[in-house]
């Protein structure tokens, strides 16, 4: 029954694999290493439990953390390409960095125009 586990989980690494090789998009790799180190993940855990070694779950979940943090930091250098960004600016920056690309570009204005909504609500008193 293990052992079945163990062999879906290496088919499903080796999927990834191909996706990882073959791409099309940077976006598509990316998402198949961090599907690759997430089932990493699940076959160190259940390496550990065959085993009976509890200590492999701390190493599966400090691998999980590094996967965590590796996964943001590679997004976070393909969005701004430099790490040393932390993806804020000035308040006075063009909106565009500092606005949420999902607002419409009528509250966008009423923020520019107007950045304090209390004076906004009062008829810009």
């Amino acid at each position: 029954m293990y052992t079945v586990a163990t062999l879906a989980i290496l088919v499903t690494m080796a999927l990834a694999l191909a996706r990882a090789v073959l791409g099309p998009t940077v976006f598509d790799r990316i998402l198949a290493v961090n599907t690759i180190a997430t089932k990493t993940t699940i076959l160190i855990a259940l390496l550990g439990f065959l085993t009976g070694r509890p200590d492999f779950l701390d190493i599966a979940l400090a691998y999980a953390l590094i996967n965590f943090i590796g996964s943001i930091a590679i997004l976070k250098f393909f969005k701004y390409r430099d790490f040393s960004r932390s993806g804020w600016l000035e308040p006075d920056a063009p909106h565009p960095h500092r606005m949420p690309n999902w607002m419409p570009p009528e509250v966008i204005e009423i923020l520019d125009n107007n950045p304090d909504p209390e004076k906004h609500r009062e008829g810009g008193k």
